[in-house]
């Protein structure tokens, strides 16, 4: 199947680049996947199309303030850094700009030496493992030094960084948000469940497959990125018990939609506690055993994102709900509106 089937127009100016001051005030998509027909409406209003029973299923990580700026210690050449996963100890996997500048063996420091890296290994696309030494706590390093890992694409400042997390975020390890969770407020959470609506966490920590574009022509020759996930024994006893008593399962973004497809996939479409890392590539064609709808932010054209879209609603179907996002000026991406898919 070739990439170019997910293209489609969308001006640069339909990326939004700041939050809006209330979360929940975003606009809200509803998407039909079957018949492919669309509803207009506020999130704040989601509880509106969800029935007493059903589950709501967030992701808990918490975005680390991953993005890093240092010097090499020999030449002082600036480098920038994004801690993408915790290998072993205080080693860690990371994307390095420029990556032509760090070899095997280079040092990095940050923070006039409050914290200083050497480079163990070197990856593809940019990749490198790197070895921190620091004095204290890591993660009290990282949050004096560390910068939050917008993506590339949003150019303006974030002035409040907890914009960047859901306020549900609980275990920390991303170097991304799951952006559709960001739509949530506190309140709103309250609500749902006093209308008999559950709600359940899991963690998927996102990494470097958020980062990476499809850069080849046929969808069936891209390589997703592992990314480490973690279900409990309370959140699967509630899947199995929500789907055993008739109730859907509505995943929020597709970072819990891949952990939950990843362990129904491999458990014969029951729910199992577990923690491990998952590659899985939804895309068209797919045969969904865990979910029945989702809600997700508007994706970039081309993406591994909209291509799981697509497996779950319908190509065309996506692709004309994306057109008349694009007409009725829908904001697009991680600070984005958002679509219910049911």
């Amino acid at each position: 199947m070739k990439v170019d089937l997910f293209d489609f127009h969308l001006p640069e100016e339909l990326i939004a680049q700041t939050p809006l001051e209330q979360r929940a005030e975003s606009r809200l998509m509803v998407l039909n996947k079957e018949s492919g027909s669309v509803e207009h409406d506020i999130f704040k209003n989601i509880k509106n199309y969800l029935h007493p029973g059903d589950c709501l299923v967030l992701n808990d990580t918490k975005v680390l303030p991953a993005r890093l700026f240092g010097i090499k210690a020999d030449t002082g050449a600036k480098i920038e850094v994004l801690l993408l996963k915790q290998l072993e100890g205080d080693e860690w996997e990371t994307l390095v700009k420029p990556a032509k500048r760090v070899k095997k063996g280079t040092k990095i420091v940050f923070g006039d030496g409050l914290l200083t890296a050497v480079c163990t290994g070197e990856e593809d696309h940019g990749g490198r493992d790197l070895k921190f030494s620091y004095e204290g706590i890591f993660y009290e390093v990282l949050e004096q030094l560390g910068e939050m890992p917008l993506p590339p694409y949003i150019k303006e400042q974030l002035e409040d960084k907890d914009r960047y997390q859901t306020v549900f975020a609980r275990e920390r390890g991303s170097a991304a948000a799951p952006t559709a969770g960001l739509h949530f407020t506190e309140e709103l959470l309250e609500e749902i469940k006093e209308t008999g609506i559950h709600i359940a966490f899991i963690t998927l920590h996102v990494g470097l497959g958020t980062f990476r574009p499809v850069s080849v022509d046929s969808i069936e020759e891209h390589d997703m990125h592992s990314e480490f996930y973690q279900v409990t024994e309370g959140t699967a006893l509630l899947l199995n018990k929500v789907r055993e008593q008739g109730g859907r399962i509505i995943t929020v973004g597709t970072t819990s939609t891949r952990t939950l497809e990843t362990i129904a996939t491999a458990n014969e479409g029951t729910f199992v506690a577990e923690n491990g890392w998952t590659n899985i590539f939804i895309y068209p064609g797919y045969e969904f055993k865990a979910i029945d709808g989702m809600i997700t932010n508007f994706h970039l054209p081309k993406s591994t994102l909209i291509m799981l879209v697509s497996a779950l609603a319908g190509r065309e179907n996506v692709l004309n709900a994306y057109d008349k996002a694009v007409k009725e000026k829908y904001r697009f991406f991680s600070f984005g509106d958002a679509m219910l898919i049911l």
